[in-house]
């Protein structure tokens, strides 16, 4: 079984690439396929985490029988029996939105109709937790039987709290989240930001 991130956004942030990495990581370069890279120097970017492909999912010559695509909108919860004869998992590669815009449906859902469509429940997850979610249930696991931590806060100075309005799968008690992301939230958002606005887009990683 292979995860599948259908990349959604316009650039490849500094944020956004963090989240990949921390993928990579859990499941191994060899498992992980990122699909609908537009640009050439992203897939160039993107190889050193795994395959990277310019089509969509959507576009691919594969049975999307063996597809499940994680969708929060989805009418079902993911089960440990969804996984028979599952080859891929697809995940959106987007930036969360507070509340979601629902564009994993647009993009995916809609029109990989023969595929599993399964929801992790009523929170927005991260890239990076949706995937460990994903993992766990395909090992046996019950949703309900993984913890999970609503909502996470970033202390970045004694007048700055960067919180986070995402659900967390819990790890030995604590929230599954890039200490590289971290750092980035800590050290660097305000000036991120600032060049995100002075800009009028969020800036590419290079």
């Amino acid at each position: 079984m292979k995860i599948v991130i259908e990349h959604l956004e316009p650039v490849l942030s500094k944020w956004l690439w963090i989240e990949y990495k921390h993928v990579s990581g859990l499941v191994g370069k060899e498992k992980l396929i990122f699909t609908n890279v537009k640009k050439k120097k992203t897939r160039r970017k993107l190889s050193a985490l795994g395959e990277a492909l310019s089509e969509s999912i959507c576009e691919l010559e594969v049975d999307r029988r063996k597809i499940i695509v994680l969708d929060q909108k989805a009418s079902k919860h993911l089960v440990p029996e969804d996984f028979s004869n599952i080859e891929y998992v697809v995940v959106g590669g987007i930036m969360g939105d507070d509340p979601p815009r629902r564009r994993t449906w647009l993009y995916l859902t809609s029109r990989l109709k023969e595929a599993k469509a399964r929801t992790l429940g009523d929170y927005q997850f991260a890239i990076d937790g949706a995937v460990y979610m994903a993992l766990q249930v395909s090992q046996g696991k019950k949703l309900e039987e993984i913890p999970v931590q609503i909502g996470l806060d970033i202390r970045v100075d004694e007048y700055l709290t960067v919180h986070l309005p995402y659900a967390y799968p819990l790890v030995n008690g604590r929230p599954l989240i890039s200490e590289e992301l971290v750092r980035f939230l800590r050290d660097e958002i305000e000036d991120y930001e600032a060049e995100a606005i002075k800009r009028g887009e969020v800036p590419e990683i290079e």
